[in-house]
């Protein structure tokens, strides 16, 4: 099981970044699905979860202007109003059969 986030960058403050999640399987197969990321010098932290039911959690610090979705094929998170403290690598995960797979981050610097 393979999966791969891309669409990072740098955008000013304010600004929007729609990041994607492609995975080796259909997104319907994981039981779950998440957004974290990784500032520099600290700890990865979750952004925002997706259950095979549809149903949405995100962090405070993000709630109201992240937005995570789906298709057949990808994983979105949808990012608005972006802060300098949103600046770190943000990876995907999805729990199948039991395991977490994990993809390859994809790094987004907000400037101020």
């Amino acid at each position: 099981v393979q999966l791969q986030a891309f669409g990072g960058g740098l955008v000013q403050a304010g600004g929007s970044l729609r990041l994607s999640c492609t995975t080796s399987l259909s997104i319907f197969s994981f039981d779950y699905m998440g957004w974290y990321r990784q500032a520099p010098g600290k700890q990865r932290a979750l952004v925002a979860t997706l259950t095979d039911g549809g149903s949405t959690g995100y962090a405070d610090s993000v709630k109201g202007r992240f937005t995570v979705s789906r298709d057949n094929a990808n994983l979105y998170l949808q990012m608005n109003a972006l802060k300098p403290e949103d600046t770190a690598v943000y990876s995907c995960s999805g729990l199948y059969r039991g395991r977490i797979y994990w993809g390859q981050g994809t790094k987004v610097t907000v400037s101020s």
